[in-house]
């Protein structure tokens, strides 16, 4: 599935996406969602694709139904909609994500996990990306989970050929 991310898509141009056909689309930050939501919510299927702050839990679960991105246990404890963890597989510290080896307690508290998620480093060459994609869907596998939320407008293609089931994009849809 793809999802159009709509991080830079001002509220006034959501009326292309809904124009286009486009079903599904991922939010970054809250505030943003809110006010996305509070004009065009019922032409979207919405998704959260941030880092989710417990604070900001509230808000997804009213208007969500999929987190991409989960990281800590305060915010899964206040979550009611399905997520995705997200593994921070390059050990950025720039980067929101749970480290792999803490991803089997993690799940153990956290229900209503779908799969997982993760951002490898920047690139200008996407197959740079594949080893991250590929861990993940090791990973998923390992812990019988299915969905793979990896790739965005730089890499979709590799993310796709490493078994993403949800490919976040943007500047490729935005561009001019």
């Amino acid at each position: 599935m793809v999802v159009a991310a709509t991080k830079y898509v001002d509220l006034r141009d959501m009326e292309v996406l809904v124009r286009a056909g486009v079903e599904v689309v991922g939010e970054n930050r809250a505030q943003d969602l809110e006010r996305k939501h509070a004009e065009y919510g019922d032409a979207f299927r919405w998704h959260f694709i941030g880092h989710l702050q417990s604070n900001k839990v509230k808000a997804v679960n009213r208007m969500c139904e999929l987190v991409h991105s989960l990281d800590s246990e305060s915010a899964a404890r206040r979550l009611s909609v399905p997520a995705l963890v997200e593994v921070n597989l390059s050990g950025e510290r720039s980067k929101s994500g749970i480290a792999p080896e803490d991803l089997p307690r993690f799940l153990e508290l956290s229900s209503g996990v779908r799969g997982l998620m993760t951002m490898p480093p920047e690139t200008n060459d996407p197959e740079a990306s594949r080893p991250y994609f590929r861990r993940l869907r090791e990973l998923a596998e390992q812990h019988g989970l299915h969905e793979l939320s990896m790739g965005t407008s730089q890499d979709y293609r590799v993310a796709a050929e490493e078994g993403a089931t949800l490919i976040r994009v943007g500047s490729i849809l935005y561009r001019e």
